[in-house]
This record gives structure tokens, sequence and C-alpha cells, in this order.
């Protein structure tokens, strides 16, 4: 189905790997500690972001005198404590399967790439990717394309032959953005 394309470039969170329940339940016993709370629906726009400009948001909403980097510190430590024993391929892993290897393919991630590299090598799914570029890899985060451009480039592949696998907004302004063809995985 995707045949006309050279290169895949897939996000991880909520794309490939059913992460969002095990980020929200870390946001939760995190921001417990602080008093606070999150609006589930002004997080789910922010899908794609990384973890410390959430943080300042709902350091922010909440009215806090918090350092947004602290508190994505402490989240992404609670996300690690339980990310490894619960987390499952999402459908689209097939397409990734079918693919590998006869397409170069990357993530393109608003998470770190260490825990992107752990996860997918915890699931056994490393292997399958060319590149993975993460929040650290990059000044401007998505909506900007620089995820997806970076990726592009690191699989050899011209951004205009590239389709990117999305489920947030923000993602898939930024693949616009590389002028890469996309594909809304929440309409799948």
């Amino acid at each position: 189905m995707y045949d006309l394309y050279e290169g895949l470039i897939f996000d991880m969170d909520g794309t490939i790997l059913d992460t969002e329940p095990t980020h929200r339940k870390a946001w939760h016993q995190v921001l417990s500690k602080y008093n606070m709370r999150y609006d589930f629906n002004a997080m789910v726009a922010l899908n794609g972001s990384p973890t410390w400009r959430i943080a300042k948001f709902i350091i922010d909403d909440n009215q806090a005198e918090l350092d947004p980097h602290l508190l994505a510190a402490e989240k992404t430590t609670a996300v690690q404590e339980m990310l490894m024993d619960i987390v499952q391929p999402l459908p689209l892993i097939d397409v990734v399967k079918f693919y590998h290897g006869r397409r170069p393919m990357a993530v393109g991630t608003g998470s770190e790439r260490w825990t992107a590299d752990a996860l997918l090598r915890h699931l056994g799914l490393r292997h399958c990717f060319d590149a993975i570029v993460g929040a650290s890899d990059v000044q401007n985060y998505k909506p900007a394309p620089d995820t997806f451009l970076l990726c592009a480039e690191l699989i050899g592949v011209p951004p205009e032959k590239c389709v990117v696998f999305e489920d947030a907004d923000f993602g898939i302004q930024a693949a616009q953005r590389a002028n890469m063809a996309v594909v809304d995985v929440r309409a799948l």
C-alpha cells in the first residue's frame, strides 16, 4: 500500500506503541505529589511535544512555581519504571514488519531517543528501524518539521519521497511542513 514511497517514518507514542495510558498514569502519579491536575483534552492536543513542554503547560495551567525540566525528569523516571512491563505494539507495527528490509525506516518521536531505543529493543523491534530521532536530537520540536527532516536525512531519502505515520496534530503539521506525505493513524 505504501510502495510508492521510498522512506517510511513513524511517530512512536500512540502510533506504533501503546504508551499513552502509561504516560497518563505517570503524569497522574507525579502531579498528585504537587496537588496538581491536568486537563486530558488539553494534554491530547500536546501529543508529540517534548515532556518538558508538556510540564510547562501543566505548571502554567496550575499556576505553580516549579521548574518544568525537573517536573519532566520526574515524569520520565516514573514512566520508565512502568513502560517496560506493560507497553505493547499497536496494529500499525504490521506495516513496519512488512516493510522491514524493503524500505528504509525511521522513528521520529517527541520522546527522548534513548527511551525510544530502549522500548523498541525491549519489544524486539529496534532492528526494523535505520534511525531514531528524539526530542534531544532537534532544537525545534513538532509542529516544526525538524524531527522528520532529520529522519529523512538519516535514512538517505528526500523528504518529498517519505511518508509519515502520526497520531497527533502537531506531528501531522510537522510532516506537512517537511513536505512529506502523512497518514493520520487515528483514521485507520
